[in-house]
């Protein structure tokens, strides 16, 4: 999945550009990848998909099966559910070893806890009915519950969702009661590693502009891959500085975060804000400035001149950044060589880039030549221009 939204160059009146008109998204998920894409794409996002894990369902598996019949042979007190695709599978898998009714009868006699509607509406169609579902969707929210009512002597049966979750288990262990782990899937990494590597690559590169994480295992792959093929301190750093890293919620974050990336995510921990936090985030991040009686604002892979989205190839982006980096100051020939991508030595390389994002921008104003020297990001003045220089 690269999906590379193009302009409308039609002929009616232009809206003006989407909120992520210009910018270029990775997507790290397995699970739910499509939906994810399409909510960028809608808003004008390229995306770059390169799965960092995969999910592997655990029918057949022996510990899966030995906590299932422990936990009919001796019943929970409380059982959490996490997730449906997980809470579907438990009771499929638990039907296909016989044992599927009896499973039922157990999690009808206990406390059934379910972490937000989506596992919610999964209870509901096996037949059976929840107690109690935290309004966040938040596991802290259900930890808090279970030690305000008290757990010493309680017996917990936790559905494990593939992620980590720091101290949960250790805090209901430590506050007296007895946890059994239901494992219902584990995470592996891609059968096909190239679409991450392509990913990695890309944020190494800094063509794109956010790289979005849905599960903690996720970050913990990408960074694990990227180690793999050492460049993991390059990773860490176009993430620390150039690439924003954006986190379904704060679990998720924790892996970015012990490597001290800075994350941002939406107060609601689903995909729709993900989604509207990158439109907030991305174009504000995206620098504006005055030339030649223009607004241009630099968006990834695209400029919006005056309020209008012009798309410019990559080698005319890599010169324009090279030139708004010093607006208003000559840059030379050779240092915009430098900024071109596999240019070689050949300074008509530049030249020839140049002309066509001129063309691109329409605006040949924009960007004057200075014989002899080099060219310059015609900046307006302004009262702020002495922060440039001048």
């Amino acid at each position: 999945m690269h999906q590379q939204p193009t302009a409308d160059t039609g002929t009616g009146t232009d809206p003006g550009p989407r909120p992520l008109d210009g910018f270029t998204v990775g997507v790290t998920a397995a699970r739910r990848a499509e939906e994810l894409a399409t909510l960028l794409h809608r808003r004008g996002a390229g995306v770059q998909h390169g799965p960092a894990l995969r999910i592997v369902p655990l029918p057949d598996d022996d510990h899966l099966l030995a906590a299932t019949r422990d936990l009919v042979a001796h019943a929970p007190d409380t059982v959490v559910a996490t997730t449906a695709i997980g809470f579907r599978g438990w009771v499929e898998a638990a039907d296909g070893w016989g044992v599927g009714d009896a499973l039922l009868g157990t999690l009808a006699g206990a406390e059934l806890l379910a972490r937000g509607p989506k596992v919610r509406g999964a209870i509901r169609a096996a037949g059976l009915t929840e107690k109690w579902s935290p309004a966040s969707e938040s596991m802290a929210e259900v930890l808090q519950r279970l030690l305000d009512e008290g757990v010493r002597g309680r017996r917990i049966a936790l559905q494990l969702h593939g992620e980590p979750l720091p101290g949960f288990i250790e805090s209901l262990r430590a506050a007296g009661a007895e946890v059994v782990a239901v494992p219902v899937y584990r995470w592996m990494p891609p059968a096909d590693i190239a679409p991450l590597d392509r990913l990695i690559d890309a944020t190494l590169a800094r063509t794109l502009d956010a790289l979005t994480f849905t599960s903690a295992p996720a970050a913990a792959s990408v960074l694990r891959r990227a180690e793999q093929r050492g460049v993991r301190d390059g990773l860490v750093d176009a993430l620390r500085r150039d690439v924003l890293p954006a986190c379904v919620g704060p679990v998720t974050a924790l892996p970015l975060q012990a490597h001290d990336i800075p994350t941002c995510q939406p107060e609601r921990f689903r995909l729709g804000p993900l989604v509207q936090l990158l439109c907030r985030e991305l174009p504000a991040r995206a620098r504006s400035l005055p030339v030649a009686g223009h607004t241009v604002q630099i968006r990834g892979h695209a400029v919006v001149l005056d309020g209008a989205l012009r798309p410019v190839p990559p080698a005319g982006i890599a010169l324009l950044r090279a030139l708004a980096r010093r607006p208003g100051w000559v840059v030379s020939r050779a240092d915009l060589l430098r900024a071109l991508p596999g240019a070689g030595r050949d300074e008509h390389a530049v030249e020839t880039a140049m002309a066509r994002l001129r063309t691109a921008l329409g605006a040949p104003t924009l960007i004057q030549t200075v014989v002899k020297r080099g060219y310059r990001l015609a900046l307006d003045p302004t009262p702020d221009a002495g922060k440039y220089g001048h």
